[in-house]
């Protein structure tokens, strides 16, 4: 079964409405971990006033599963994860669109050198990209040990016929990065509704998921959100 990871960006922008200091997301994350959750994500870029540096250095203590940090392709983006230490970085594209993927084809030789400097420093390196097999090609030449297919086309689908061909080419693709020496995660858009789908491709070990479970959380409670979004990933 796909690891679950839950991003935790919602809550603090639940925190920024509130104006005052909770929600904590740093409360959230170590109540999805005893929930049963297998990872941490945090979306962090220069333009977003969501997570704060206390926060990030607080989770970085606290976090017992999997802190994957998840920011743009930017040299100061980069000194800052490393200077973080996350379990993972994620390369995002520069620009905040759930459905812009990183072009690794066309930034080959940057992307590598990022890589690298990330790996010196014991960080697992995953890139967001594009179901596409020149984007793996591309993620194997520059040295990623992770790619992450971004699922928001496919969450869109609601044609039965078009949602089994994007099923099909996701499962291509992992496939493909599979056989290149990658592990596979999938993210974004990702719901209660469609996860069953991307969770019975074996070959995906982890899916982040961070709206759908803290959106059920405001009814149910983090537990039961994640318990629940867990049982709908192995088709219980």
């Amino acid at each position: 079964m796909a690891r679950l990871c839950l991003c935790i960006n919602q809550v603090a922008q639940l925190r920024q409405l509130n104006k005052k200091r909770e929600p904590d997301p740093v409360n959230v994350a170590m109540a999805a971990e005893i929930a049963g959750i297998d990872g941490i994500v945090v979306c962090w870029a220069p333009n977003r006033s969501d997570i704060s540096d206390r926060d990030l250095h607080v989770l970085k203590e606290v976090v017992k599963t999997h802190l994957n940090l998840a920011i743009p392709l930017e040299d100061e983006m980069v000194k800052k994860a490393i200077r973080t230490l996350p379990d993972m970085v994620t390369l995002l594209p520069a620009v905040e669109d759930e459905s812009a993927s990183l072009d690794v084809d066309a930034n080959l030789e940057y992307i590598e050198e990022v890589a690298a400097t990330l790996r010196a420093n014991n960080i697992v390196v995953n890139a967001l990209i594009a179901p596409e097999n020149n984007q793996v090609r591309a993620a194997a030449r520059a040295g990623m040990d992770y790619v992450q297919i971004n699922t928001f086309p496919f969450s869109l689908v609601e044609d039965l016929g078009t949602m089994t061909e994007h099923v099909e080419r996701i499962r291509s693709v992992a496939l493909a990065a599979h056989k290149l020496g990658m592990g596979v995660s999938a993210g974004r858009g990702l719901s209660y509704q469609n996860i069953r789908e991307i969770g019975s491709i074996d070959i995906i070990e982890e899916c982040n998921v961070g709206r759908a479970i803290i959106s059920r959380s405001l009814l149910v409670g983090i537990d039961r959100a994640v318990i629940h979004f867990k049982s709908q990933l192995i088709g219980k």
